[in-house]
């Protein structure tokens, strides 16, 4: 008796997940060779100007070509490892046998969201004057806006923060003249 009401559930998840596209008048997708699901040639693309939700940003910054290795490695103040790179961000570790040093960048809607959950739980942030559109600078970390293009960099180490400072607003300095 419990297989029936579990084979009957199953079917039931199984069934509308592999009908939602035909049954959906709005799908714009065609049968292809061997029958796979594929997008058709008619299919609308973005304009990205109306403010449309699938819109991209206008500008897609590369978090690793707006700091690269060197000057990872000049902030930290030690050599660092190659960039981990991932969608919007960029992080340069310090070598397994020390010193402890990190560098994170992030570009676009994240970094953002770090500024914002920063000033949320009230971090100390001092403007930047001169450094793009608008500028941020904390403990570790600073934040710049060029073009409604957010960088945020983000610096983890063992050193006093207070010595970092000069370096973080320089890197910010150069990151907007990468954008």
């Amino acid at each position: 008796m419990r297989r029936l009401p579990v084979l009957t559930l199953g079917l039931l998840l199984v069934v509308p997940a592999g009908c939602s596209a035909a049954s959906d008048p709005a799908a714009d997708v065609r049968r292809g060779e061997g029958d796979r699901l594929q997008p058709s040639v008619d299919a609308p693309a973005s304009t990205g100007d109306h403010g449309d939700v699938t819109a991209t940003p206008a500008r897609a910054a590369d978090p690793c070509a707006l700091v690269p290795k060197a000057a990872a490695e000049r902030l930290a103040g030690t050599p660092l490892q190659d960039p981990v790179a991932a969608p919007e961000s960029c992080t340069y570790t310090g070598p397994t046998s020390g010193p402890t040093a990190q560098v994170e960048v992030y570009a676009g809607a994240g970094a953002k969201k770090i500024l914002d959950i920063d000033r949320d739980l009230g971090h100390e942030l001092k403007a930047v004057a001169g450094v793009g559109d608008e500028a941020y600078i904390e403990d570790g970390a600073v934040f710049v806006n060029v073009d409604d293009t957010w960088v945020a960099i983000r610096l983890v180490s063992l050193a006093d923060p207070a010595a970092s400072q000069q370096a973080l607003a320089n890197l910010a300095r150069d990151v907007v003249t990468r954008l």
